[in-house]
């Protein structure tokens, strides 16, 4: 699986370009990527890492058609248009954050009751942050990054307990360039 998780890192890293510049083309390496890592989380028993990367392959084809098509904001005129970069509105704060607590629960209850996971909860909270902080980034909301630093810091120490240190270095490497990444997408929100 060593050759696996080197493909898959580089994926990562190109993938990681591509959002730090609001390319739409980081969907594409964010349908290969998860490809590749639901083999590798399998091997190394983390189910519900693996489940979120067939949730990522999905919500990446959904990205795509928000970002190309701007399927969910209307202009005054009620065309699409391409999104932009936004705030998280404020009403979403606290849906999101009741469904990242029972999504962290429910995962949490199916890894210990059906599997043998020996890190059940630090999985469930990573795979749950990850599908909001996904579904957020699909929405261009830039408070999407910090979503993504907690994940990111989280699966880094879970990586290298689980053996995974390309990963791990990876995941580490998404925490720091995620708040980079947070600044980026604030200027050009600025200037889009």
């Amino acid at each position: 699986m060593e050759y696996l998780e080197i493909i898959g890192t580089i994926v990562g890293l190109i993938y990681l370009w591509f959002e730090y510049h609001a390319s739409i083309y980081l969907w594409v390496a964010s349908i290969v990527m998860p490809l590749i890592y639901i083999f590798i989380y399998h091997d190394a028993g983390l189910y519900a890492d693996m489940g979120i990367n067939i949730y990522y392959v999905i919500a990446s084809i959904y990205g795509i058609i928000c970002w190309r098509w701007g399927i969910s904001r209307k202009n005054k005129k009620n065309a699409s248009t391409e999104l932009k970069i936004v705030h998280t509105p404020t009403s979403r704060i606290t849906p999101l954050s009741i469904i990242s607590i029972v999504l962290t629960f429910a995962i949490a209850y199916i890894l210990i009751t059906f599997t043998d996971s020996n890190v059940p909860w630090w999985d469930s909270v990573t795979t749950s942050l990850s599908i909001v902080a996904m579904w957020m980034m699909a929405r261009k909301y830039i408070e999407q990054w910090w979503v993504w630093i907690v994940v990111d810091v989280i699966s880094a120490g879970l990586y290298v307990y689980k053996e995974l240190f390309f990963t791990a270095g990876l995941y580490a490497l998404y925490a720091i360039i995620a708040y980079f990444g947070y600044k980026k997408w604030k200027e050009l929100m600025l200037t889009q």
